[in-house]
């Protein structure tokens, strides 16, 4: 794949190459299996790169949340 963008006729943006990824059969968990969460998440390896994505930022506000209460009992 090169990076070479692609400008169709009445767009002004041009497009860029769609990122390779393999397609991981078994659901979620075996792509976490497979190319552990943040290859998942942040390197888009697999077609399940927005759901994990998701989970992350879920676990990352409810760690946030949780110092920041426990901040304020003190």
């Amino acid at each position: 794949m090169g990076d070479v963008s692609v400008l169709i006729d009445g767009e002004r943006i041009p497009r860029r190459p769609l990122p390779q990824f393999d397609e991981v059969e078994g659901g979620m968990l075996a792509a976490v299996a497979k190319d552990g969460v943040l290859g998942t998440a942040l390197e888009d390896k697999n077609q399940y790169g927005p759901h994990m994505m998701i989970v992350l930022l879920m676990v990352t506000a409810t760690l946030t949340g949780g110092i920041i209460l426990a901040i304020q009992m003190f």
